[in-house]
């Protein structure tokens, strides 16, 4: 059985004083969680599988990931650094990976252009690119391809978002996850919009069904609050890893905390 991954997330903004990581509630009313480059060393240090890296304004500015500030954090760290956030160009990617990054995240131009994932594929491997795919319940189910049961019984299917969560899309994030797969991304990065922040646990249900119907591995973003979460996003939601965030940033948890619990149940992890 391969090994468990916990993989901490940056959420980075630009301001008028510079980076900052951030957090909020499903992408929204954010509040500063300290330096980009400061916490992706200590989580280096605390014993991260990877980190991921993503501007969360770089598409809705309409402006290009900031790569000084990758290559500042790459240096620091020395476990797969995975960046996003407005990348939207084969020479884009190519400066990101040149900046120290060992993976890019697409999401908003991967959805506008599908293309554009199986050329980055194709030029750089696919285990360079992860798709990342932010999704929404929707309970109209007429307009759903696959409609899941949510652990309250009623039937939603979840619609992908971009932008940061701006802009609905009307495509099936289950659809859209077996499409990625198939045109070549190596990793999908997965984040239900109704649990991001609110650390009531990941949502196992889209979890779950994305992770059956593809064959790269899922990453399960969204919602963890608690030692139990990550414990429930791998075996009842069938991830291979699990991010986190606040979680972190605010020491409620340490890596190493959730890593000796999931070993205490049996979860293969790296210690």
């Amino acid at each position: 059985m391969l090994t468990k991954r916990i993989i901490p997330c940056l959420d980075v903004t630009l301001d008028e004083k510079g980076a900052r990581v951030v957090k909020g509630i499903e992408f929204v009313n954010l509040r500063h969680a300290g330096d980009p480059v400061e916490l992706a060393k200590r989580y280096n240090d605390e014993g991260a599988d990877e980190i991921v890296f993503l501007d969360i304004t770089a598409s809705a500015e309409g402006r290009e990931t900031m790569v000084d500030v990758v290559e500042r954090t790459a240096e620091e760290v020395f476990i797969p650094l995975t960046v996003g956030g407005g990348i939207g160009s084969i020479e884009e990617i190519s400066r990101i990976l040149s900046a120290g990054a060992d993976k890019v995240s697409i999401n908003t131009a991967a959805v506008k252009n599908p293309d554009f994932v199986k050329k980055a594929a194709e030029i750089f491997g696919s285990q360079c690119i992860v798709v990342a795919i932010d999704c929404k319940r929707n309970f109209d189910l007429s307009k759903g391809k696959y409609i899941i049961e949510l652990e309250d019984g009623r039937k939603a299917w979840y619609e992908v978002v971009i932008y940061g969560g701006r802009k609905r899309t009307g495509i099936d994030a289950v659809e859209w996850a077996k499409k990625v797969d198939g045109l070549g991304a190596g990793e999908i990065l997965l984040t239900s919009m109704d649990r991001d922040g609110t650390k009531e646990g990941y949502d196992i249900p889209v979890t779950r069904k994305i992770c059956e119907e593809v064959s790269i591995p899922v990453i399960a973003s969204g919602g963890a609050g608690k030692l139990e979460h990550f414990y429930q996003g791998f075996v009842y939601g069938k991830a291979d890893a699990c991010l986190a965030a606040s979680l972190f940033h605010f020491r409620e948890l340490t890596i190493q905390e959730v890593k000796r619990y999931l070993a205490s149940k049996g979860i293969p992890v790296r210690l």
